[in-house]
């Protein structure tokens, strides 16, 4: 594995109601509700504009790009998209503008299976990611949230998750509301899976109601307070050591796959899966999406979750884009079967 309807509404916090004209407000139903095992995720939602370079520009250098596409992006739609084409019943929650990204992301996740009723309409435009993707595949982003800035506590309180398995959260919305959405999915009983993304260093009682954490090298170093060549050279101790803040911990390493540890439990290491990079873009999100829907079918083997979720992220990196990238369970049990 290498690394909007705009229809007022009442709502809490800053913004105008819910995004989706199709969906009212409340309790965030299953998109598909005979799929066992439903995901709430909560997070962001972007436009990705995607250039293509040769190689990165150094700082105050232009290079010139060969061509550009916009795709629908943000991490939290990414993961809510990928664990429903993987056979999770999922739920998105997170605010779009009033414009036409708004509703060309949604219509997105709407076509994917994915239930939008709790995505409201902000006051400011939708975010958008801009992504310089270079020729060996390898991309940088900026992030401007817009809208995703304006996803609140309260937006999170009216939503009934009783019933969920698995609340799935990232740090592109604003920590306060990633924090009431943990405290949140803890009281209804489901299992809480933080991807710490973007890095940045968290205290250990803001991690107190995440049941499973799930990292790369740098934000594993964020976390740790330790450097991300270190992690690399033993991602399993980065491992060992995370579940200190959280039961289970997982470390992406791109290429290199995967770590695990389970508090008082096993741990142990993942290979990636040989394939063909084109695009690195979406490999992290189609690996959380993926263990998502793992946790959420009931698997109790990490190590079999963590198998699948890298056979996810690297055929991720098979085709351009991030959305577009994302591979469908018939997919992952190909690659799993010829593995």
């Amino acid at each position: 594995m290498a690394r909007a309807d705009g229809a007022p509404g009442a709502a809490g916090g800053t913004g105008r109601g819910s995004a989706d004209s199709s969906a009212g407000r409340g309790e965030a139903a299953p998109a598909r509700g005979s799929r066992a095992g439903r995901v709430v995720v909560v997070g962001s939602l972007n436009m990705d504009l995607v250039v293509r370079v040769e190689r990165h520009p150094r700082p105050g250098e232009t290079v010139m790009g060969r061509g550009h596409a916009s795709h629908p992006g943000g991490k939290g739609a990414n993961q809510a998209l990928a664990a429903a084409r993987l056979g999770a019943s999922v739920a998105m929650v997170g605010r779009v503008g009033d414009d036409d990204h708004g509703r060309a992301l949604l219509a997105s996740l709407r076509a994917g299976g994915v239930d939008v009723g709790a995505v409201l309409t902000g006051t400011q435009p939708t975010g958008v990611a801009f992504i310089q993707v270079d020729g060996a595949g390898q991309n940088s982003i900026v992030v401007s949230p817009g809208a995703n800035a304006e996803v609140t506590p309260s937006d999170v309180a009216g939503l009934g998750l009783r019933g969920a398995a698995v609340v799935m959260l990232q740090l592109e919305v604003p920590l306060e509301t990633v924090l009431a959405a943990a405290r949140a999915g803890r009281a209804a009983g489901a299992a809480v899976l933080l991807n710490a993304a973007p890095a940045r260093p968290l205290a250990g009682e803001e991690l107190a109601d995440v049941t499973h954490l799930l990292v790369n090298e740098h934000e594993a170093a964020a976390l740790l307070g330790a450097d991300a060549a270190a992690v690399i050279a033993d991602p399993v101790a980065a491992a060992r050591r995370l579940t200190a803040v959280a039961p289970v911990a997982v470390v992406t390493l791109g290429a290199a796959g995967a770590a695990w540890a389970e508090r008082g439990g096993g741990e142990g290491r993942q290979p990636a899966f040989a394939v063909e990079v084109v695009d690195t873009t979406a490999a992290g999100d189609a690996f959380a999406g993926a263990l998502a829907a793992r946790l959420a079918a009931g698997e109790r083997d990490l190590a079999a979750a963590v198998r699948y979720a890298c056979a996810a992220g690297s055929l991720a990196t098979t085709r351009a884009g991030a959305q577009p990238s994302l591979p469908t369970g018939g997919e992952v049990e190909a690659l799993l079967a010829g593995a």
